[in-house]
């Protein structure tokens, strides 16, 4: 009698062991990634004074910008952390240091898919490291503009490009594209450092719909973007400001804080919050209260 309860207690062990990893594996989760088939994550990395942007969802990852070249060992460390091997997409928004330091690194360092950037070049070291690693690996520069309809990533998934429209502009913020990313019902606008011009553009065109939940500051808070009139066109329920700890341009600018506040917009900074995370199932967004690993 005892062997033959044994033996029950066996089976039905085997049977829970069974169903626990039929659901791990269905539901996709990965507890370094935040991400399930069902979600959108979108890290916004503290590279101290610069940019970097990843978006994952189902299961492709696009990375927008790469932060400067101080940050290389915090990117490459965050990056490796959340077990990526491939980004199937990288965008450079412009060539400015602070924006692309590290994309070089990154483009040796990863399997990437498609590389894009608007059409600009720059004699700095960081952009000529940038093409060098680009040639290397076989890579093309996709151009970057209102035009670009390329981008997916999946199901659920909608990208729209708003900018850049011209060829050239004075100002290599400006190259900046501005693109929403809609995940059913929430969406989330990256900015790059376009400044007035370019926010006046999209406004001139009444056809764009710029309205997000989520909007990256565009150049980290300065007093060049972030127009009374923009922040009401996009309405944001967060923002998002990346951003170094007491940086010699003082960003963010006070007036963008108070038109922000003024627009009942949650604000949260990257020298403050560290690497901030936020998930969306497509009808709520979230923040997560940790980094997956310290880096």
């Amino acid at each position: 009698m005892r062997i033959r309860r044994n033996l029950k207690f066996n089976l039905l062990l085997l049977f829970i062991i069974f169903i626990i990893l039929f659901m791990i594996k269905h539901l996709n989760f990965n507890s370094k990634n935040y991400t399930t088939t069902n979600n959108i994550v979108i890290h916004y990395i503290d590279v101290g004074q610069g940019d970097a942007s990843l978006i994952q969802v189902n299961n492709m990852n696009m990375l927008i910008d790469s932060g400067p070249k101080e940050s290389r060992k915090k990117i490459l460390n965050y990056l490796n952390s959340l077990n990526i091997e491939k980004l199937d997409y990288v965008i450079a928004t412009h060539p400015h240091e602070d924006h692309i330091g590290n994309m070089a690194k990154i483009i040796r360092n990863f399997k990437v898919d498609k590389f894009y950037a608007p059409k600009v070049e720059n004699s700095s070291s960081s952009f000529e490291k940038m093409v060098d690693a680009l040639k290397d690996k076989k890579l093309k520069i996709n151009v970057l503009n209102k035009n670009t309809t390329s981008l997916y990533l999946g199901n659920n998934t909608r990208i729209t490009v708003f900018s850049p429209t011209k060829n050239s502009y004075d100002n290599l913020n400006n190259y900046s594209p501005v693109m929403k990313i809609q995940y059913g019902n929430t969406s989330f606008l990256f900015t790059g450092d376009a400044e007035k011009e370019i926010e006046n553009e999209i406004l001139l065109d009444s056809n764009n719909n710029i309205k997000s939940d989520v909007i990256k500051i565009g150049h980290h808070g300065s007093s060049t973007s972030s127009t009374k009139t923009f922040i009401e066109k996009v309405n944001p329920s967060i923002a998002i400001i990346s951003v170094g700890n007491d940086n010699k341009f003082n960003h963010p600018n006070k007036s963008v804080i108070d038109r922000l506040k003024k627009n009942n917009t949650k604000i949260y900074q990257t020298n403050k919050e560290h690497t901030i995370i936020l998930s969306s199932n497509g009808h709520k967004i979230i923040k997560n209260n940790k980094t997956p690993l310290a880096y």
